[in-house]
């Protein structure tokens, strides 16, 4: 088995493409955890679908203020700027447009950026939350995720098969083995495990790997 990047290195990765400043809102569960890993010397300033702006790291355990959470109910800190305001409000920034970055899990991302992540199908418990809006309010929007699924099965595919949250609006995806672009409706490849042939990524992935040049190292810490 072809060693892979853990969760938390998945995430130190995608955190490292954030610019200074920008706006951030990251998807429950798994992309919570790119807020613990801002590059020195850069600031980003997320938001939350709940009515926060500008929120801090978590809490020591012990230390929680339960009235202070994230839309995931994780609790948070609020730091000097910190924003609290209403639900309708904090819906209208992700709609107006004002958020740079949008970081999501996924259940399937097309060649063409279409995103299925609220809903494995009949048997599944849909999730329906804020990601409808923020796939379409958020400047940009990437997804962290395992490059397949826990039965071997590819998550980046031709087509998804389960239901869309969101149309043509991925355009970078980080896995647990590569990092890849969505251009032109194709999976661009940049990055890749060094110990990982690019014929062995191919044959994890559900489409046709584009690579227009050099394909970088995927090199993370140890974390």
């Amino acid at each position: 088995m072809t060693a892979k990047l853990t969760p938390t290195q998945i995430a130190w990765r995608a955190a490292q493409d954030i610019a200074d400043g920008a706006y951030v809102n990251l998807g429950i569960g798994f992309p919570e955890m790119v807020a613990k890993f801002q590059p020195p010397g850069r600031e980003a300033i997320f938001h939350t679908e709940n009515g926060i702006l500008g929120f801090g790291e978590a809490p020591p355990a012990g230390e929680e203020d339960w009235d202070l959470i994230n839309a995931g109910k994780k609790a948070v800190t609020i730091k000097p700027g910190t924003a609290f305001f209403h639900h309708a409000d904090s819906f209208a920034m992700v709609r107006g447009g004002h958020l740079d970055v949008a970081i999501l899990g996924a259940y399937e991302v097309a060649e063409t950026g279409d995103l299925a992540n609220w809903s494995t199908g009949p048997k599944g418990v849909p999730a329906v939350g804020g990601a409808m809006d923020l796939v379409h309010g958020a400047k940009r929007v990437a997804v962290i995720t395992d490059h397949v699924t826990k039965e071997g099965r590819p998550k980046l595919v031709r087509r998804c098969s389960l239901p869309l949250t969101g149309v043509g609006c991925v355009t970078r995806v980080y896995s647990s083995h590569a990092v890849i672009d969505i251009e032109g409706g194709r999976f661009v490849l940049r990055e890749k495990l060094p110990t990982l042939s690019v014929e062995e990524l191919q044959a994890m992935t559900g489409a046709e790997l584009v690579i227009p040049g050099p394909v970088g190292d995927l090199i993370v810490p140890e974390l």
